[in-house]
């Protein structure tokens, strides 16, 4: 049996931009998001009759580029920086500077802790769900969860307690 391109062409078009919005949230760099995206749907493709296959192909998918993103971080040639300039997009009703600091407390953070609060807290998943992606236990994620929002808390200090009075 061969992958059926069309059925895979369709999969990523519907789910490229969800993709890329995790992959930009988890690396803070837009041409980097790009590239994991590219590098998730080529592992997808490559194995396109087992995704298919899967209870949730959206959560294959989301792991596939969660692990991709955590591989770049390990690697030497990753030490670049992302450019200091967010690209513009429009938000429903947030604080455009209450984002830019959270974004900024988020790059500081390691790309595990960065990972796990992007899962949980931006994405909005179950701590199981979340491990799942990750591939470490239920315990693993909750530790990492406190440990990487008292990491942000210590990093945004002061910068949140103008938010609060404001």
């Amino acid at each position: 049996m061969t992958a059926d391109p069309d059925e895979f062409l369709e999969f990523a078009t519907a789910r490229s931009g969800q993709l890329f919005r995790t992959a930009w949230l988890l690396c803070g760099d837009w041409h980097l998001a790009e590239d994991l995206v590219q590098i998730t749907l080529g592992k997808l493709y490559r194995s396109w009759r087992r995704v298919r296959a899967a209870d949730n192909p959206d959560a294959y998918a989301r792991t596939v580029l969660v692990r991709s993103y955590l591989s770049h971080r390990r690697l030497r040639s990753s030490t670049e920086q992302p450019y200091g300039t967010l690209p513009d997009t429009a938000g429903p009703d947030i604080d455009p500077a209450l984002r830019l600091t959270l974004l900024k407390g988020l790059a500081a953070l390691p790309p595990k802790d960065r990972a796990v609060l992007v899962l949980r807290y931006w994405e909005d998943m179950s701590v199981e769900q979340t491990a799942k992606q990750m591939g470490c236990s239920a315990g693993a994620v909750r530790n990492r969860s406190l440990r990487a929002l008292e990491k942000l808390r210590g990093i945004l200090g002061g910068e949140l307690h103008m938010f609060a009075a404001a």
